[in-house]
């Protein structure tokens, strides 16, 4: 599993880095907010964790261009700055999980595990309605749900 970690607290990185290269990730460490971008516009990620709070571009506008990016891109975002207000606005970019610093290492492993299954379902959900919605015309389930909601809110396509 491929993950890319973005933080500026280099210590703090590079130990996690290590730790779950231990565990048998394979981990793309980057600085910054733009170096995190800038690894994902070269290749594709798994996962990604992302520190709420960096110089330059913060971890929210990094997740908004990773998902640009990589439309499927799980984010958990890691931070010592967490606030119920920081949340909210990851949740727009679809944060996959919002966790504090400092991390039990455990619980990061299985959020990244979880994210990464996560992620294959979701990719499974979307071949498989591909597949089965091709030249049948049939909606599925979640596509008649948002029709309701178009229909309701007035929302034209």
């Amino acid at each position: 599993m491929k993950l890319l970690f973005i933080d500026d607290e280099q210590t703090f990185l590079k130990y996690i880095a290590k730790r779950l290269s231990l565990e048998g990730f394979s981990v793309k460490i980057t600085f910054s907010g733009e170096e995190g971008v800038d690894a994902a516009s070269k290749e594709n990620f798994d996962v990604a964790v992302v520190d709420l709070q960096m110089p330059g571009i913060d971890g929210i506008e990094v997740q908004r261009r990773l998902k640009d990016l990589q439309p499927n891109l799980p984010c958990i975002i890691l931070t010592g700055h967490g606030s119920v207000e920081n949340a909210l606005e990851s949740g727009k970019y679809n944060a996959y999980k919002f966790l504090s610093k400092p991390v039990d290492m455990d619980t990061l492993i299985e959020t990244v595990k979880a994210a990464y299954d996560f992620k294959t379902r979701q990719e499974k959900l979307s071949a498989d309605q591909h597949q089965s919605g091709k030249g049948s015309g049939k909606q599925g389930p979640i596509s008649k749900l948002y029709d309701k909601f178009r229909k309701l809110y007035g929302v034209e396509k």
